[in-house]
């Protein structure tokens, strides 16, 4: 089943990260309880009950804003996207099936689960490292904002569930 692109009261996508969607069922319930604009409907789909039937929308915009995080959330997919899916080590471009999270400074040496400490390395290279504090990454950990996420996500292809999702993507 197709999902439905959410986009907030300013035209955005609510994230990107990943891009803010919802299944076509909570997309037929936020126009029934008017929280939304139907920007874009799927052509060729239509649900129906005993008494109310409706195309499935492909886009929506909230009536109201809804507020951004502005610092994201920790996670493996979100090192990646920081790093831009490169070993910190070898600067080698990888698909995310590949790559491995490492500490900079080592668990057993004291070092913590943060983005002040985990960058991203291949296979190899992370192997290479163990727990030598050492070894450094070409490119110190940091704790990216939102935007930052945004703009290097953006870059990246998205899997587009309707033509219309392109323009709000972009």
């Amino acid at each position: 089943m197709a999902d439905t692109l959410v986009l907030n009261a300013d035209g955005q996508p609510i994230s990107l990260l990943p891009p803010s969607t919802v299944n076509w069922k909570e997309a037929v319930t936020y126009v029934w309880l008017n929280k939304v604009n139907v920007l874009e409907w799927y052509d060729d789909w239509v649900v129906k009950s005993s008494s109310w039937e409706t195309r499935v929308p492909a886009v929506i915009m909230m009536k109201e804003m809804y507020r951004r995080k502005r610092h994201p959330r920790f996670s493996r997919y979100n090192v990646y996207l920081r790093d831009l899916f490169t070993c910190q080590y070898c600067s080698t471009h990888n698909p995310q099936s590949n790559l491995t999270l490492d500490h900079v400074l080592p668990i057993s040496k004291g070092g913590r689960t943060e983005w002040t400490n985990i960058v991203t390395a291949c296979g190899p290279c992370n192997s290479k490292k163990g727990n030598n504090e050492r070894i450094r990454p070409r490119i110190l950990p940091h704790q990216p904002d939102y935007y930052e996420l945004v703009n290097k996500r953006k870059k990246l292809e998205f899997d587009i569930k309707h033509p219309s999702w392109e323009a709000w993507l972009k």
